[in-house]
């Protein structure tokens, strides 16, 4: 790379980078802000970083501490290929700078290697968190000297490359598709959820293979299940050899290999990036236009519908948002097909538990899908530069965000009541009991929604560049998402617990309660917030 790319490069981290405003600004409330943020992102990693430790432990206890240099390959190219193909739209293609990019003295190629390099430089400490934590743990076991150290932490550098590569290059495939049809968002949105579903899936495609007894042998154990994985992923092998072998030779292939794939990617990609973000950043114009009857909306009606039309314009927006949704329809009609009690199994890989006792957990299930992401907790960022046309406008300050929360609920509510309805008919729940269990559903919903709110005026940023700053990395979704995922999968074992020797309907009722007094005073808070902005 040479000096300009770096400059290019530099330029693009530094006009998006938080470090300028708590340097130069005087703005007191923009610092704590980004303060507040570097604090929450200090206990992300540090929650990472304490998970990894453990499962170190684990390996070390049960002896096989030399499968931690693959799980720690395996584990971070996981992440960085699920990230990176949320993050290929809007950042490699059809990003909001593109016509000042491109208007730069540079090569196609040039501009989207530099733009790769930067999504690879903005997720690397989540990556670099989980691999100096894996190698403490390893260390605390194998006893390694410092030169393994230092030789580990620089692979680890190269370990995401090679899958950010390849969802680079599935997102490339699915932004040259869509960018030939009329209806580009609509094509690109339908191709991003056949994939992710896809990815979502492999895992039970591939437990189905070896229990079907199409394999030679099945996977017994956590470490044979790493080896066979390094025998299949080299990047893997390369690293483990590399780092408990000391072999020079898997270090280099690791690096040169990527190296030389990021090369020839963005070679191919460059011969078509300018065509292939002009036809993203065009739009069709109709043929015809015929005037129709005029529908009039209610203040709160109408801005619900703007958040609709804003999320159905924007791949990004729409894949993160609706996911959830998808996944919980999928889920609802496969229980259906196959059995409530199938799933279980199937989901648990066969622990002896009785569905049974999972029916008062069908809410939060339901919920934890539907309840991913909400899209109050972005949906006042993205208003961005714009933000100051929504204050001159003369409506109520609340009234802008009651119909953002109107419309996450009514995003919300009617796949949360299909999935209860799906799960309760499979796992033939009493009549009584389902009707509470959709009510609180709907009380999730409606606490999800004002949480999402108070987190995203809280945490509110509107100096973005790419949508995808704060669709995927904003402050108010960490806040939001983050705390939520937990929680839930805490509550799913309590009230499995508490349903052993409570009454379910009198269960789903003190739930309901508490879910609905959370819901009040987080909507109380968020219009309190709404009036402070």
């Amino acid at each position: 790379m040479d000096k300009k790319n770096l400059i290019l490069l530099k330029t693009l981290l530094l006009s998006t980078s938080r470090v300028n405003i708590l340097k130069h600004s005087k703005d007191k409330k923009k610092k704590n802000k980004i303060i507040a943020a570097y604090v929450g992102l200090f206990f992300l990693y540090a929650m990472i970083m304490a998970y990894s430790i453990l499962m170190c432990v684990g390996y070390g206890m049960m002896g096989i501490i030399d499968s931690v240099p693959a799980m720690c390959a395996l584990v971070i190219s996981s992440l960085a290929f699920v990230f990176t193909v949320f993050k290929t739209n809007g950042y490699l293609f059809n990003f909001k700078e593109y016509d000042m990019l491109m208007s730069l003295p540079f090569e196609s190629s040039t501009i989207a290697g530099c733009k790769f390099l930067y999504m690879y430089i903005k997720t690397l400490p989540w990556y670099m968190s989980v691999s100096v934590a894996m190698l403490i743990g390893y260390a605390i076991f194998a006893g390694v000297g410092p030169v393994i150290w230092l030789y580990w932490i620089l692979l680890s550098l190269f370990i995401p490359l090679i899958p950010m590569l390849a969802a680079s290059f599935v997102g490339f495939i699915i932004a040259r598709i869509s960018s030939g049809f009329k209806k580009t968002n609509f094509i690109k949105t339908i191709l991003a959820f056949v994939f992710i579903i896809f990815s979502f899936s492999l895992r039970y495609i591939i437990e189905n293979f070896f229990e079907n007894g199409r394999a030679e042998q099945t996977l017994e154990n956590m470490s044979e299940a790493t080896e066979k994985a390094s025998g299949i992923y080299l990047p893997m092998g390369w690293f483990s050899d590399a780092v408990t072998k000391g072999s020079i030779i898997s270090g280099l292939l690791l690096i040169v290999v990527s190296a030389a794939l990021f090369l020839i990617l963005f070679r191919i990609v460059g011969r078509s990036y300018r065509n292939i973000n002009s036809a993203l950043k065009t739009h069709a114009a109709g043929g015809k236009f015929k005037m129709t009857t005029q529908k009039k909306r209610s203040l709160v009606t109408a801005i619900a519908y703007k958040e609709f039309r804003r999320m159905l314009g924007s791949t990004t927006y729409i894949t993160n948002a609706a996911m959830g949704e998808v996944l919980a329809v999928i889920l609802g009609v496969a229980t259906l097909i196959f059995g409530f009690d199938v799933i279980v199994s199937k989901v648990t890989s066969g622990a002896p538990i009785d569905a049974a006792i999972l029916q008062p957990a069908i809410p939060f299930i339901a919920y934890f899908l539907v309840g991913m992401m909400s899209t109050t907790s972005c949906s006042p960022s993205l208003e961005g530069k714009n933000y100051w046309i929504v204050q001159s406008m003369p409506i109520e300050k609340k009234t802008l965000y009651q119909g953002k929360m109107l419309f996450n609920m009514c995003l919300t509510v009617p796949f949360m009541v299909f999935t209860v309805l799906c799960l309760c008919i499979s796992a033939r729940v009493p009549v009584i009991n389902t009707l509470l269990y959709i009510v609180l559903g709907f009380a999730l919903c409606a606490f999800s929604t004002a949480w999402g709110c108070v987190c995203g005026i809280k945490h509110m940023r509107l100096d973005w560049e790419n949508e995808v700053e704060v669709i995927k990395q904003g402050p108010g979704v960490a806040w939001y998402m983050l705390p939520n995922m937990f929680v839930v999968m805490i509550l799913v074992v309590l009230i499995v617990f508490l349903g052993m020797r409570i009454d379910h309907k009198i269960l789903a009722l003190i739930f309901t309660a508490i879910a609905g007094v959370l819901a009040l005073i987080s909507y109380k808070r968020a219009l309190a917030l709404a009036e402070k902005r």
